[in-house]
């Protein structure tokens, strides 16, 4: 008969001689006299939890407003539909069931407006940013939280970022839409399109995707300050805020007046990033020359993919009209909107950091080598675990939920329908799950089962797979034993 090994990891003299030096003292025995320090310090909520909780909660607050008649023009939104709005814009995905522009009151965009702001830059940011104003201090759990949510390890100038955060945000928006205005100005009188401006901007920023154009930007196909307002915000909204505030020529990391070389996390976010624009604009050209770009002017077919390019990963802008697009460039954006933006941003996604981890593994072993390398620096194994199981979940993720949507909107019976549509769906769940927003036209004729299916895709994604796991399993202590290591065959 086998016997399983067993290898003590802690020190169980640190446990059992003060139990017995009491019962030899005749002290009174009690449990948490002998519980471990660690467990008597443990913070009784995750900072994941908060910040999946602080998104519900703004998705709440947005669904109550949104269901008032004063939000919509004809008769009020049913309740699936405010639902369905409120945690697009929280989660600044773009996804709509009803248009934006026509079917919404200014009271009701104000509502998608203020969600989108909040959902962007993250609930816990402008809480911590008005405790600073009231010069309020901080817990130790309320700077895990904004850890988790802006950076990507350990600062000692956290509250800095933050308010660095708010700061070139609201430069970049205000900037974005002062341009804008100049040139709606010719087509809307200037109080339309000073508010035009502003709510593209912010969108743009927030990679949310929401237009208050019917057809999005397809209007403004050939326009080449419009393009290029709106890729700056969406691509300054996407690279992450650590990554910005790593290379702001004023001092790193807003205030210090010191140059520093740039971390291995800033460089691998911008060289994939600029790599996936190029690659993407180049591609999305070629794709797409004798489709949708047949007929235009060379500088038009080039401003267009580039366009596509940049709000395919994150923003869900679009002008092309993307149920028009063939089969292959759907499937490249697919693949684009798994990728996804940066951490610490806006987007979603794997992030871009995840995707050049994983490029890195496969290199790293096609080459034999034990270490997983970027730019001349070792990636640590545990960043690898993450990366690979990050791509993972988002895989299963997706991959369940598109099976389940061609159940509820297919059946179960053969339909040469439903199979033509699987491209389809695949699409609406991959720009769900990275909210991006952008959609073949089949997302306002989910049925309602579909509909909350891509609610629970876009919160998913938003929040993280990650973070979504570490909320809901149990917080398990540091184990005293690990099981003896044994190999399986792979590949």
């Amino acid at each position: 008969m086998g016997v399983t090994r067993v290898h003590f990891v802690d020190d169980p003299h640190e446990f059992v001689t003060p139990f017995f030096s009491d019962i030899l003292k005749g002290e009174r025995l009690t449990a948490s006299r002998y519980r471990r320090p660690s467990d008597r310090k443990r913070p009784r909520i995750h900072p994941s939890r908060v910040i999946i909780l602080s998104f519900l909660g703004a998705i709440f607050v947005g669904w109550i407003l949104l269901s008032l008649p004063q939000a919509s023009t004809g008769s009020s939104l049913s309740l699936l539909d405010s639902l369905f709005t409120a945690v697009s814009a929280t989660c600044v995905t773009g996804l709509i069931v009803v248009d934006t522009g026509s079917q919404f009151t200014t009271f009701g965009q104000m509502v998608i407006l203020a969600l989108i702001q909040l959902g962007g830059l993250g609930i816990m940011t402008f809480s911590t940013f008005f405790l600073l104003v009231l010069g309020r201090k901080f817990s130790i759990k309320h700077r895990l939280v904004i850890q988790q949510s802006l950076s990507q390890g350990p600062r000692k100038d956290m509250f800095r970022l933050v308010k660095y955060v708010l700061r070139f945000t609201l430069i970049c928006e205000a900037l974005g839409a002062l341009l804008l205005y100049f040139k709606f100005l010719h087509v809307y009188s200037p109080a339309k399109a000073a508010y035009h401006a502003v709510f593209h901007a912010v969108s743009a920023f927030c990679n949310a995707g929401f237009s208050l154009y019917r057809t999005s930007f397809v209007a403004f196909q050939g326009d080449l300050l419009v393009n290029l307002i709106m890729t700056v915000l969406i691509i300054l909204g996407g690279v992450g805020f650590f990554a910005l505030a790593d290379v702001n020529p004023l001092g790193r990391l807003a205030g210090s007046g010191r140059a520093r070389k740039l971390s291995l996390h800033t460089k691998t976010v911008f060289t994939v990033t600029g790599m996936l624009i190029l690659a993407g604009t180049l591609l999305v050209l070629a794709l797409e020359w004798q489709n949708s770009l047949a007929g235009k002017p060379f500088g038009t077919k080039l401003l267009a993919s580039f366009f596509q390019s940049v709000t395919a990963r994150t923003a869900g802008f679009n002008t092309l009209f993307t149920g028009k697009l063939t089969n292959t460039t759907l499937f490249l954006l697919v693949m684009f909107m798994f990728i996804g933006a940066s951490p610490g941003s806006t987007g979603g996604g794997i992030k871009t950091s995840t995707f050049g981890v994983l490029v890195a593994l496969m290199v790293a072993r096609l080459k034999g080598r034990r270490n997983v390398e970027l730019f001349h620096r070792t990636i640590p194994l545990a960043i690898v675990a993450a990366a690979i199981s990050l791509a993972a979940l988002a895989l299963i993720t997706i991959a369940v939920v598109t099976m389940a949507l061609s159940v509820t909107e297919g059946g179960f019976g053969y339909s040469p329908m439903g199979r033509g549509q699987f491209l389809e769906l695949l699409f609406e769940v991959t720009s769900a799950f990275g909210t991006v927003g952008l959609s073949t036209g089949v997302t306002p004729g989910l049925s309602a089962l579909g509909k909350m299916l891509i609610c629970i895709t876009i919160f998913v994604g938003r929040v993280g797979p990650l973070t979504l796991a570490l909320a809901v399993g149990q917080r398990v202590g540091r184990r005293r034993f690990e099981y003896p290591e044994e190999t399986v065959m792979i590949g």
